[in-house]
């Protein structure tokens, strides 16, 4: 008799070991159908496998995340089936699968994108035979002569070790893989191939070169569909196109991973800092700023010289060794330490927006997303151990506002003790109860990563989501018992003893560049009106009515509004147009009718136009629009 257990508790028991299939089928054909492996006793296997003892089974079907994995992971083995089709002697490396998809590293002639439809045919044909895929164990001995003439293969054969190795077969193709798999190749309804690249074996530039080809694939046809518009959504709002178009930031050779931001851009930048800087003074934060560059002996003491060192850049200054700073954190500890404090001073938040450097490879640099100098607008909050909750509850919310206001929505994960860790167990219960407090206070759902934390304390980690529902990394919350020891901060507690601090770094925006690139996708370059660069375009109706048009631009930027004149010799329309490719919010046309009423004719970027308008009531509803930082487009209704 074989008990088996299901996530729910419920247990069903069978005379003779069942299969995966069989326990599936026991419950319903329909659930056998959409079942593509099993996971048994928190393994995943194939769903074959032959179940022997009594188990906790979860049966994996096509609605769960990891059955999109494991059919991505047998598409890229139909994939290199057909490549050997088409190239007979391409040599097969690897091919996992990656977010949203899937490679395969070949060692063959070059391939290009024009070569995919002779593949994908191949593919089309190996999905519609449904040929069962099916795990065979070997011995090690038995798997290098299978692979004689596979050098890759026998490289990662000959570095397991000695024991059974497992091999999948699906036709007249075999492949080295610990699996599992889906039952057939006809699971695979969708696929498509994507792009191609070159890369190294094993990551190592003295080894062979490789064609990594990428694809993707789905359960369903529409999922493909959907993924494909994903896709073309986010070509259109992608932030380095964007911001070349709009004039907002440009990258140049002279300085790689740097990047340049326009007069428009900054325009949005002091946009974004103005909001920052409102909101932590409400919040009772005071602001400071550190050197970009520091002695060698800060950085040693800080860790940074032992820990870090491969990711920072350097100077000489009077025969003394500097770094240029890869983090604001050390700086702040010498503020900190400037002079005593008493546990009345408790807590002290002082943010710093501060420029650091750091040494990223140019091979990973991507737009403003992936940069060597960039703004963070770190805060380091020192206080009392009782005070954790009550800050870190703080500085949720204030997250919360802020990320509110651009329409950003967010989740909250908990990350704990690492296995390498410095502190003691009782300063990690410490810190790890506070943050677990502050988290169920706030009453938002949080999912905890065991053993995902910083070595110097737990962590949580604030994923925003944009209007793609793409989700980023972007806000922290840290608590560090490293830097108040090697610091030695102290405060004088009530009965005149020497305590040490606990303290929090936490970023909101996280790196300012590249929230800023996460913005542009988000608004597609539509930004609202209290963020867009040029806010209002004065469209003159003729070359005589230019000085008007200028007196009008005059008052607009006596209400603090950011307004141009386009005095250009152009058709109207084209100016007309040109504005909203340009995605300025407001465009005023004047005319003689306007100059001699008074009044503004406005179009907004829904193409709607508003005749007769007097000044206050434009600017009232401007006004009140900046004022509040609305995200919403509806400026007059």
């Amino acid at each position: 008799m074989i008990n088996i257990t299901f996530p729910d508790g419920n247990i069903k028991s069978f005379q003779s070991p069942p299969t995966g299939s069989d326990v599936a089928k026991s419950i319903s054909e329909g659930l056998a159908r959409n079942c593509v492996a099993l996971e048994l006793d928190g393994k995943l296997v194939d769903l074959n496998t032959e179940i022997t003892h009594d188990a906790v089974v979860r049966l994996i079907t096509t609605k769960d995340k990891e059955g999109l994995e494991i059919l991505r992971h047998s598409a890229a083995h139909v994939m290199a089936q057909a490549v050997l089709h088409v190239c007979k002697d391409a040599k097969l490396t690897i091919g996992p699968v990656v977010e949203d998809g899937f490679y395969y590293d070949i060692d063959m002639g070059p391939v290009s994108e024009e070569d995919f439809p002779k593949i994908e045919e191949e593919m089309k044909k190996i999905v519609k035979a449904k040929l069962p895929i099916q795990r065979r164990l070997v011995s090690k001995s038995e798997a290098l002569s299978f692979y004689e003439n596979e050098p890759y293969k026998l490289e990662m054969i000959s570095d397991l070790q000695d024991g059974t190795i497992s091999l999948y077969e699906q036709g007249d193709f075999t492949d080295l893989c610990r699996g599992p798999h889906i039952p057939n190749t006809g699971f695979i309804k969708a696929f498509k191939l994507m792009k191609v690249s070159g890369a190294y074996w094993r990551a190592d530039q003295s080894k062979a070169q490789l064609q990594r080809i990428y694809g993707t694939a789905f359960f369903e046809k529409k999922e493909l569909d959907e993924y494909l518009n994903f896709l073309e959504e986010a070509k259109k709002r992608n932030h380095r196109k964007l911001g070349t178009a709009l004039e907002l930031f440009s990258f140049h050779d002279e300085a790689p991973g740097m990047p340049f931001f326009h007069a428009k851009g900054m325009a949005i930048w002091n946009a974004l800092l103005e909001y920052w800087r409102e909101e932590h003074r409400a919040a009772g934060y005071v602001e400071t700023k550190t050197p970009i560059m520091l002695n060698r002996s800060l950085w040693e003491r800080s860790g940074h010289w032992e820990n870090y060192r491969e990711n920072m850049y350097f100077s000489s200054i009077d025969d003394f060794e500097y770094a240029i700073k890869p983090m604001n954190c050390p700086g702040g500890m010498l503020l900190y330490n400037f002079k005593p404090h008493s546990y009345k001073d408790l807590p002290i938040r002082a943010g710093e927006v501060g420029l650091v450097h750091r040494h990223e490879l140019s091979g990973v640099l991507s737009g403003l997303f992936r940069v060597r100098a960039f703004h963070q607008d770190d805060a380091h909050i020192f206080m009392t151990p009782e005070q954790i909750q009550e800050e870190i509850l703080g500085v949720l919310k204030l997250m919360a506002r802020m990320y509110g206001t651009f329409g950003l929505g967010f989740h909250l994960e908990l990350s704990t003790r690492p296995i390498k860790s410095i502190g003691t167990d009782a300063q990690w219960k410490m810190a790890t109860e506070g943050l677990k407090a502050a988290l169920d206070a706030y009453g938002k759902e949080y999912k905890i990563n065991e053993g995902d934390g910083a070595f110097y304390g737990p962590k949580i980690d604030v994923h925003i989501k944009d209007a793609l529902n793409r989700t980023w990394q972007c806000g922290t919350v840290q608590l560090d018992m490293s830097l108040p020891e090697r610091f030695d901060l102290t405060y004088i507690g009530k009965g005149g003893e020497k305590l040490r601090p606990v303290m929090i770094h936490r970023v909101i925006y996280g790196s300012i560049e590249r929230f800023f690139g996460i913005l542009v996708e988000h608004f597609a370059g539509k930004f609202p009106l209290w963020m867009a660069p040029i806010q209002v375009e004065v469209l003159p109706m003729n070359d005589d009515l230019i000085p008007f048009a200028e007196e009008v631009k005059a008052v607009i930027e006596a209400q603090g509004l950011r307004a141009e004149v386009d005095s250009r010799t152009e058709s109207l329309n084209k100016k007309v147009r040109e504005a909203q490719l340009n995605y300025i919010p407001l465009i005023l046309t004047v005319g003689a009718k306007e100059k001699e009423a008074g009044t503004l004719s406005v179009r907004t970027l829904d193409g709607k136009v508003r005749y007769g308008m007097t000044r206050e009531a434009f600017f009232g509803k401007v006004r009140d629009h900046i004022r509040n930082r609305k995200s919403d487009t509806e400026i007059f209704e």
